[in-house]
Order: C-alpha cells, then structure tokens, then sequence
C-alpha cells in the first residue's frame, strides 16, 4: 500500500474536551469528539474497515499539523473559515452531498434549519435524512453540523452532545456565552 494508502491519527485537547483527528493522503477524513479511549478504538476499527488500511499514530504528523493549528485557531477565536483539504470517503450519496452543501453554505455565525439544508440540494421534505446526514457527519466542527437547527428555533440534536453543540454555537456568537 502507497503511502496514501495510510492514515495518520491523534488525539488533541480543545475546549470541547479531546478530539480524535485522523487524515488520508487526499486530507482529513475524520473528528470525532470526547476521544475517550473507547470511543477511539471504535473509530479505528471503523477507520480500518472502511478505509482498508491499519490506522497509524502519528501525533507530529505532518498531515495533521494544518487540521491541529486550524482547529486551535478556530477555539481560539481567530479563524472563522476552515481551509483544509478534507477527505470525504467516509460518507456517499445524499448525506455527502448534504454535508459539502453545509461546509459551502452556512458561514461561522449563521445557522440553517434542517428543511432549508434539504431544499438546498434539491430534495425538499427530506429534512428528517438531512438530519440523519448530520449525524452521520465524518468531520464534525470543520465541516459544521452544530449550524443545523430546528425550523421552530429549538438546537436540534447533536452527535457530540447537545452541550457540545451549545459551546460551539456561543463560541460563534449565535448563542450567548453561559454564564457560569
């Protein structure tokens, strides 16, 4: 197997607690959030079953160092665009073309209802799939799910946890800081 072939992962602290990032050679094919050692394992064996290749450890990765300094800017208040090559084999179909709608066209701040996601791609009434293309999202925070939200104004669900996308969504003013 080519060197494209492998994927790199870590584990990094940000203010949502640890995410686990894992990249191809064509870019970043996955976060997942609360990287527990649990939750790491399972998405390593998801990481070598779909992708057919044994995931390797690889903290100083070069292939992770841009997806690392975005991210931290990004929690540090200073990047508002993600621009990094991203890897998209780990969804297909309606749910990948949902999510690349997302990353394209809701902007840091702005949030979409669920039907108007699914207007966006020409399936209007399929609110309910694009909830479920959520979450199923590979690249949670970069390509942004916790922009999603109910049509009546409520926060939706979340794959990271209705907590998680709460501090996401005041980290980019949408909702006010908690106070405490």
């Amino acid at each position: 197997m080519d060197s494209n072939g492998v994927v790199e992962w870590a584990v990094v602290e940000s203010d949502i607690g640890p995410l686990m990032l894992a990249a191809t050679g064509t870019g970043l094919v996955s976060v997942v959030f609360h990287a527990r050692p649990e939750i790491r394992d399972r998405m390593l064996e998801k990481l070598r079953a779909r992708l057919g290749a044994e995931p390797v450890e690889a903290p100083g990765s070069a292939r992770l160092a841009e997806p690392v300094r975005q991210l931290a800017a990004y929690f540090a208040g200073t990047l508002r665009e993600f621009s990094l090559d991203l890897d998209w084999s780990l969804t297909a179909g309606f749910n990948r073309q949902v999510l690349r709608e997302l990353a394209r066209g809701v902007p840091y701040g702005a949030v979409a209802g669920y039907g108007e996601l699914a207007e966006r791609v020409g399936q209007p009434g399929a609110a309910q799939a694009v909830g479920a293309a959520m979450g199923s999202n590979p690249l949670p925070v970069v390509v942004p799910c916790h922009r999603v939200v109910e049509n009546d104004g409520g926060i939706g669900g979340f794959g990271g946890g209705l907590e998680t996308k709460r501090q996401l969504l005041a980290l980019e003013g949408v909702l006010p800081q908690p106070l405490f």
